[in-house]
């Protein structure tokens, strides 16, 4: 009986490893898929390239703040029921936008969209602490923020791809088939959550209560947890950035790149996915100090690498880059659901609030050392960033041990 027990048990923790990662890869091709199709959609609404990037940054832009309203809507109600209508909400409107003739409903499509795919990155990681072991809740972690990059990549590359030889309908059709198979599988591999809503009380229950908001209130009043929430903002705000720049130099002289071309660098991010993969093993050899500081030295090396301005340099110094970010990042988010004692989704959602600000903000912080001095301002805008992260993770890691200790395996 109990053989069967631990048989029955570890299926299920890998079932839901396994859909939360493909859910996370289904959101994440969504996501991204703008930033691979850029100049297919200029062409296609008669629109300057330049705006049509808001099509990613009003999608950042709602994800963050919707990841606060699932965070309290699966404390309430638990974690499945909303990612799962969230991901086939997702669905209805890819196949909106299959018939959109006006760029501006497709600005309000991607932001409706940027509200639906919030429920998976808020729901993940306190999905995964309400259902396994501390000894799988790192690993986990680590399999999860690699599924992200993988869908990043995927989204990028199969739109820049497809924009070659298809019409812009044709290349959400095939999104949108790629998404149904996504969902019925994470429909059919989540398992039943052991995830009990709280009591209500015999009175008719307000549907936002002072309690609901104090859950927010307690993370935010943890001085570690903000330095984290910084600590992952200011990353991302460096890393989503530099790739979405390096195109426009990379499309210009003397490289001269086509649009599919310089997608390709997105293969970059294959080297945060093995450092994603391999994070946890590494965070327990090295520490969390050692192991952040290496991080953003990597990052700042990767950027300085670019300014040689070779093929061969530029791609090296993003995969440098890419590296020391998943590590910062899978650490940050590891870290997060460790600390937090309770209202742990409230705690991911405030991280991943924090990550995807800086993903939106980026861009406009950056754009006048593009115009000004181009991919070498970029570069300068970016260590002007990463000095203020490095005084933000000394003060965040100045009092960490060396090494996590065996208790805090799940950290």
């Amino acid at each position: 009986m109990c053989l069967t027990d631990n048989s029955n048990n570890k299926n299920k923790e890998i079932r839901l490893i396994w859909g939360l990662s493909i859910a996370s890869v289904v959101v994440y091709i969504n996501l991204y898929l703008v930033q691979g199709i850029l100049p297919l959609i200029a062409e296609t609404f008669d629109v300057d390239i330049s705006h049509s990037t808001l099509l990613l940054s009003v999608t950042s832009f709602a994800m963050a703040f919707s990841l606060l309203f699932y965070a309290w809507l699966s404390d309430r109600v638990g974690r499945k029921p909303p990612l799962m209508i969230s991901l086939y909400l997702l669905l209805l409107t890819d196949v909106l936008m299959i018939f959109v003739a006006d760029f501006s409903v497709l600005v309000c499509l991607r932001l409706l969209q940027g509200v639906l795919i919030a429920a998976v990155p808020a729901i993940a990681m306190a999905y995964f602490k309400d259902e396994l072991s501390q000894a799988s809740m790192l690993k986990a972690g680590g399999v999860y923020i690699a599924a992200n990059s993988i869908g990043g990549i995927s989204g990028r590359l199969i739109g820049g791809a497809l924009s070659l030889h298809l019409h812009w309908q044709q290349v959400i059709m095939v999104i949108l088939a790629i998404s149904i198979v996504g969902v019925v599988m994470v429909h059919y591999l989540l398992p039943r959550t052991q995830f009990k809503k709280p009591d209500r009380p015999r009175v008719r229950q307000r549907v936002f209560r002072a309690k609901d908001l104090n859950g927010f209130l307690v993370h935010l009043r943890d001085a570690k947890l903000r330095q984290i929430y910084l600590v992952g903002g200011l990353a991302f705000l460096v890393m989503v950035n530099q790739f979405s720049f390096i195109q426009l130099h990379l499309m210009s002289a003397p490289f001269s790149l086509g649009r599919f071309e310089v997608t390709l660098i997105f293969l970059c991010y294959l080297s945060g996915t093995w450092a994603s993969y391999h994070s946890s093993h590494l965070i327990k050899r090295f520490g969390r100090r050692t192991l952040f500081r290496l991080s953003l030295l990597l990052m700042f090396l990767g950027s300085l690498l670019t300014l040689v301005d070779t093929g061969v340099f530029i791609c090296l110094g993003f995969l440098v880059t890419a590296f020391g970010f998943f590590l910062i990042h899978s650490g940050c988010n590891a870290w997060v659901t460790h600390r937090a004692k309770c209202h742990r989704a409230k705690a991911t959602s405030l991280y991943l609030c924090s990550y995807y600000l800086g993903a939106a903000l980026g861009g406009p912080l950056l754009m006048p050392f593009w115009h000004h001095w181009g991919w070498g301002g970029v570069v300068l805008g970016s260590s002007l960033i990463m000095a203020l992260l490095s005084l933000v993770l000394l003060r965040l890691t100045n009092n960490e041990s060396m090494t996590v200790p065996a208790h805090a395996s799940s950290s």
